[in-house]
């Protein structure tokens, strides 16, 4: 069976610094070019690419395999694309030049190769060398780190269309040797591309890190750049049972704030389509969303019910952001904001549904209970408490990215952490609710759903 015309595969193999493989050899590049080039001739639909591990020739690479005629090319270089493209893919004429047709010679150096690597395997397992999937997951810092810096200078925007070192150094106003050096680090990272001393952004970094795109995400991502600080005190925190960097806290502005703010906007708008159809807005009239933040969710709730009124909670500094938001959606006829601290006092009453998303992991277990006991008076009889967060499974080890924010939450917090259903569930049963259900939704977050009486 073959589904498409011409069905490449591309080795993109990744191997330790110091070995021959196609990663190192610009794989990536032949990849992007392949692809860029598939689409300028409207073959997409027609030939089909694929990226695979090693195929073998490492010495040899970048190498692919054209298929159905099972046709092997060595040495492939980006400049060659598109021969390749307009010769084989739409005249049908295979490039003689880059192809290996000595089928004989081509097995007894992959046979080679592949008794190299598994030799190479046994000495390391016998020396006792650490895995590679472990040294890069203890040096896995070093990448986020150049990534990050290259977002708090807002890099990918210097690199443009185009631009030597030189050039973004100046645009940046940083030292040129050491821009040179993280734009080179960021092209290993496959983020920039270099030809001939020129640096330009990858699909991805130019869709999601320069401004005037707009998927644009370094506004919401430089919240991630201010954890840095926060994460490297970890240590500290698990000596002392709780977040020690309390200066860092007292420093925070309004430029950490709007940060916050977008990371928290991006995540809602995209979630909110599901929290919304999980948690129903057909039967209500008020809401509330405790510390709603940019009030994306309350935008989603009303527009899928035009008889909603919904109320905000959140302090002071947030409250122009959301109006923004909630402005621009066209809905401020009916949502209002309310400026207070959901960790004290009446939150309100006679509500059909109070929303709590991303609040309860920054509360310690009995500000939760004070918390949820609160929402519950705020309720109408029949009023329903929906929380959304990081749901853990009982063992708390999954899901992993639930298990990794407890971390962050420890390093930023006095009391908070991520928690598990039967923790929520025994929340809500000792605040008064009935009908507790956890709702698992597609990603990161779950709900946990409970009625007043």
């Amino acid at each position: 069976m073959e589904p498409f015309r011409y069905h490449v595969f591309v080795c993109d193999q990744q191997k330790p610094e110091g070995l021959p493989c196609c990663g190192a050899r610009g794989s990536g590049q032949v990849l992007e070019a392949l692809r860029r080039e598939i689409n300028a001739r409207g073959l997409e639909d027609e030939v089909q690419v694929t990226a695979c591990g090693s195929l073998g020739l490492c010495e040899h690479g970048p190498n692919l395999i054209v298929y159905p005629e099972g046709l092997w090319y060595s040495g492939v270089t980006p400049a060659d694309v598109p021969e390749i493209v307009g010769s084989h893919f739409q005249a049908d004429t295979p490039v003689e030049r880059l192809l290996r047709t000595d089928s004989a010679a081509l097995r007894a150096e992959i046979l080679t190769n592949r008794e190299k690597m598994y030799a190479g395997l046994r000495a390391r397992d016998a020396a006792g060398v650490l895995p590679d999937d472990l040294t890069g997951l203890i040096r896995g810092f070093q990448e986020s780190r150049a990534v990050l810096t290259a977002l708090e200078l807002d890099l990918f925007t210097a690199v443009g269309d185009g631009a030597s070192a030189a050039q973004v150094a100046t645009r940046l106003g940083t030292d040129p040797r050491a821009t040179e050096m993280l734009l080179n680090a960021l092209a290993s990272l496959r983020l920039l591309l270099k030809r001939e001393e020129i640096f330009h952004n990858s699909q991805a970094a130019a869709r999601y890190f320069a401004a005037g795109s707009r998927d644009n995400a370094r506004p919401a991502l430089l919240h991630t750049a201010h954890l840095w600080q926060r994460w490297s005190t970890l240590t500290d925190c698990v000596r002392a049972g709780t977040a020690v960097a309390r200066d860092e806290a007292a420093r925070r502005g309004q430029d950490w704030t709007e940060a916050f703010i977008a990371a928290m906007h991006r995540n809602a708008s995209e979630r909110a389509p599901l929290v919304v159809r999980a948690a129903g807005a057909q039967n209500a009239r008020r809401m509330l969303d405790v510390g709603g933040g940019s009030g994306a969710y309350s935008i989603a709730f009303v527009q899928a019910n035009a008889a909603l009124r919904a109320d905000i909670l959140d302090l002071a500094a947030v409250e122009p952001i959301a109006r923004r938001h909630i402005e621009a959606a066209g809905v401020a006829d009916r949502i209002t904001i309310r400026t207070g601290d959901l960790r004290s006092g009446p939150l309100g009453e006679a509500y059909d549904l109070v929303f709590v998303s991303a609040i309860c992991h920054m509360l310690s277990p009995e500000e939760n209970l004070d918390l949820l006991r609160r929402c519950r008076e705020a309720l109408a009889p029949g009023g329903r408490v929906v929380i959304q967060d990081f749901i853990l499974e009982p063992d708390k080890t999954a899901p992993r990215f639930a298990a990794l924010f407890a971390l962050n939450m420890l390093v930023g917090t006095r009391g908070g952490s991520s928690y598990s259903e039967p923790e929520y569930a025994g929340w809500l049963g000792e605040a008064g609710f009935q009908e507790i259900r956890h709702t698992r939704l597609p990603g990161t977050t779950g709900l946990m759903i409970g009625s007043r009486p």
